[in-house]
């Protein structure tokens, strides 16, 4: 069921206000992700066309929200990028083949995987803090752990948790992160950095 109402309070950093049905009622919490359009900014006495749900706390939200003369679109399942996921997975299956046969050390196979463990904890941590409209992780701070090495688990987060997943602009450099790390190892395992892996073993 459909309802519509107007905004009567938005708070544009945590980016989430309230709406007052027009059939009276409680208020109903809102956050700038159910909005279908989040490219425009919700603005005071907007008038919204909603959907109720639960959050996981079990309180009432607005979802599917459209402003006044917007359609709402239909969303479309997308399954998870199974590319960026095996391509994650084999990268860390190569980096252990090569520590068996002797190219780099343990310390740089420990540091992929705790890195990528790392960032996939803060990738949901900031989903979940996306979704409460809590003060969330700066989008710098998530390309720093994936050009560090933590871009395995970047890659699996944002697919499995459907987080970070649909932004061009982030994404696009999410991918130069993957780049640069992935040139990175290769000077590793080259001649030319073979005296700095000799320093780690």
């Amino acid at each position: 069921m459909r309802l519509k109402g107007k905004l009567i309070n938005w708070d544009a950093q945590k980016a989430f206000g309230f709406i007052s049905p027009n059939g009276g009622g409680d208020h109903v919490f809102i956050h700038k992700t159910a909005f279908s359009n989040r490219q425009r900014t919700p603005q005071l006495n907007d008038v919204i066309t909603f959907s109720i749900a639960k959050d996981k706390q079990g309180r009432y939200c607005a979802e599917d929200a459209t402003f006044s003369g917007e359609k709402l679109k239909k969303k479309q399942t997308k399954h998870a990028s199974k590319f960026s996921i095996y391509l994650s997975i084999m990268f860390l299956i190569a980096i252990f083949i090569l520590f068996i046969l002797g190219y780099v050390p343990i310390k740089l196979c420990l540091a992929y995987l705790g890195l990528s463990l790392i960032t996939f904890i803060i990738y949901a941590f900031d989903k979940s803090k996306a979704q409460s409209g809590a003060w969330r992780t700066p989008e710098s701070t998530l390309h720093l752990f994936s050009i560090a090495g933590g871009w395995p688990g970047a890659a699996i987060a944002q697919q499995t948790l459907r987080h970070k997943s649909k932004k061009k602009e982030f994404r696009f450099v999410y991918w130069m992160t993957v780049i640069i790390n992935i040139g990175a190892f290769a000077w590793l395992i080259s001649p030319e950095g073979a005296q700095f892996i000799e320093m780690l073993k």
